[in-house]
Formats: C-alpha cells, sequence, structure tokens
C-alpha cells in the first residue's frame, strides 16, 4: 500500500514516517530535502498548493496528515486542498493529529474543551485551526479519524496509554510524541475510530 504523507519533519510526522517505511511505500510532501525522508519518495513543495498536494497523493490509499499549525491558519487553509485531491483520486482514508482542545469538555459536553476549564493554555489560535479543519473532515464523505493527543512532550515509547472517543480519557495529563505518532500509524489497519476524534493519554 502507499501512503500520502504531511508534516513528516515534524515530531509526531517523523514518528509515523519511521513506522510507516518498512510497511508501506511513502509520499512525503516536504519544504526542504530532508534525509529523514530519504527513503520515502519526497516531493518538495508546499500543503498550499493545489499542484503539490494532488502529485503527493496520487497512487495513494490513505493520507496522514501531521501538519503543525501556525498563525497562518495552515491547517484549515490546507484541508480543502487535501480534501479535494483525495476526491480527485478517490482516497477515502485519511488520519489527522489533532489536539485535546477540540474535543469535547467532559463535564460540560456542549463544549469543547479549549472553551472550558479543563484546559490551561491561554491562547485558542491553535485550537481553534484545529476545529475548523475538523469540522471541514466532520462535513466530508472521508473515512477519518482526527487523533487528539494532550500535553505532548518528547518523551519516550511507553507502548502503553490509554484511549477515549470524543473526550480525553478521565485524569490524562500528556502522552509522548512517540506513542502519538505509533497510534496514528496504527489506525491505518484499525477502523475502531472511523469518523470520529480519539483522545489520548497515558
Amino acid at each position: 500500500m502507499k501512503v500520502a504523507l504531511f508534516g513528516s519533519t515534524g515530531r509526531v510526522g517523523s514518528v509515523v514516517l519511521q513506522q510507516a517505511m518498512p510497511v508501506y511505500e511513502v509520499n512525503c510532501l516536504v519544504r526542504r530535502s530532508s534525509e529523514s525522508v530519504s527513503s520515502a519518495k519526497e516531493m518538495i513543495g508546499d500543503v498550499l498548493n493545489e499542484e503539490d498536494v494532488m502529485k503527493t497523493i496520487e497512487g495513494t490509499k490513505a493520507v496522514i496528515s501531521c501538519l503543525n499549525t501556525d498563525k497562518n491558519d495552515v491547517l484549515s487553509r490546507s484541508m480543502p486542498i487535501i480534501l479535494q485531491a483525495m476526491r480527485e483520486h478517490r482516497v477515502k482514508r485519511i488520519i489527522t493529529c489533532g489536539t485535546a482542545g477540540i474535543l469535547q469538555a467532559r463535564k460540560d459536553a456542549s463544549l469543547y474543551r479549549f472553551q472550558s476549564s479543563e484546559t490551561k493554555r491561554r491562547s485558542t489560535i491553535a485550537a481553534e485551526d484545529h476545529l475548523r479543519a475538523f469540522f471541514m473532515l466532520q462535513a466530508s464523505e472521508m473515512d477519518w479519524t482526527v487523533v487528539c493527543p494532550t500535553y505532548l512532550p518528547d518523551g519516550e515509547r511507553v507502548g502503553n496509554y490509554r484511549t477515549e472517543r470524543d473526550v480525553l480519557p478521565e485524569g490524562g495529563k500528556s502522552i509522548s510524541m512517540y506513542d502519538t505518532g505509533d497510534f496514528i500509524f496504527k489506525q491505518l489497519e484499525d477502523d475502531t475510530y472511523l469518523r470520529s476524534r480519539v483522545g489520548i493519554c497515558y
């Protein structure tokens, strides 16, 4: 199987890439050449460029996006481009890395965590960008999964963590980038959380 991976040079994306390369063919769209993706098919380009995204997704069976958010709304601006390329190439499966902020609050299900007292983050810019991208996935016909880690230190690969649909597991404080990346990779062969968000933590 061939997989398209966006965000392969980031912390979580690089873990996904390490797991995927021995098993699948991987198309990576990167802004500049990187040694870390040397054994994958590296495509130099921009996720906001339709042609670059089309070429990355062409011939694949699934898409993984571990793109980082920024102050330029790259997540919500790139999502329509990715979804359109998936339609053009008849790809249905997409797994993205979100944030625990866009899960439902446990104490008030009408709020997202970033809108509630359950999060200590002062800025909501990143969560709002993630939320807009999530809304687009939710409204699409795709088989999507949004993996939503809480506080994400580098940490180490523990291999033992908790997950829960649409909310963060009770008392969750952190999850390493390694366990997050491993879980995202596993979703390629697991449809347990199809068309849903999944909170992940220790």
